[in-house]
């Protein structure tokens, strides 16, 4: 059975991992592209976009994929979008491998946002010590507030950090642990951090560190699009999905 894991998230990694010296299941796990050095992939891979739904719909057929796992970012509307467009006009069965998201707990400081512009406004005026983990592509939004120092998290280097004039970069790739979130919050003497709500473990570190330090988080809510109210099968267990694989696999 060929099958097309759309990837960019530790879930996707798990399920290549379950995947991988399989000889029933023929799989190849793309990536978007955006990250320079990715995590080797156990499985066969590819990078880049497919050209938008039409692209999509092309290469499903040239490549006879039976079906299609969106293990996306869970931020990455357009490609689940485009994902959600491909196999209904191809009529291909459609799992969502996606994380649960983050709920804030007893303690918490979240000032919840709709995107980054938003995260922007509610830094306010005053200068503040920033811990910003949005992501590269998040980034230059927050040169509309250049009055704030931010320590930058990144697993590469943002574009159009000269906007920012009061910053520290640092490039790390996840997970990270309680410890260093809260080492990092401490030594950078940070103020609020800002942060998409990408849920998962790999990354609730900090926001566990920002509750014992009883910091301020501004979180990004996820985009309305991903959170569809009828739709594909949603799953946040790779093994599950494995199991859906094999329920949808073809009969010799």
């Amino acid at each position: 059975m060929r099958i097309l894991i759309l990837g960019g998230s530790t879930e996707a990694s798990a399920l290549a991992r379950l995947i991988a010296g399989r000889a029933d299941i023929e799989a190849t796990l793309s990536l978007a592209g955006r990250t320079a050095q990715p995590a080797a992939s156990p499985i066969a891979s590819r990078s880049g976009g497919f050209g938008g739904t039409e692209g999509l719909v092309a290469y499903l057929t040239r490549e006879r994929v039976a079906a299609v796992i969106d293990a996306t970012h869970p931020f990455a509307a357009q490609m689940t979008r485009h994902a959600r467009e491909a196999c209904a006009s191809l009529s291909l069965p459609l799992l969502v491998l996606t994380r649960a998201p983050w709920a804030p707990l007893e303690g918490d400081r979240w000032i919840e946002v709709e995107d980054a512009v938003a995260a922007v406004a509610a830094l306010g005026a005053t200068a503040r010590r920033v811990f910003l983990t949005v992501g590269r592509l998040s980034v230059p939004a927050f040169a509309a507030a250049p009055q704030h120092h931010y320590l930058i998290r990144s697993i590469d280097a943002p574009q159009g950090l000269d906007a920012l004039p009061h910053h520290e970069l640092l490039l790390a790739r996840p997970p990270f642990s309680f410890e260093d979130e809260r080492r990092a919050m401490l030594e950078g003497r940070v103020d609020i951090v800002v942060s998409k709500n990408s849920g998962g473990e790999a990354t609730y570190a900090k926001i566990a560190a920002a509750r014992e330090l009883a910091l301020p988080v501004v979180m990004i809510r996820r985009p309305k699009s991903v959170d569809w109210p009828a739709g594909p099968p949603a799953l946040h267990d790779p093994e599950a999905a494995l199991a859906w694989i094999a329920a949808h696999r073809e009969t010799p």
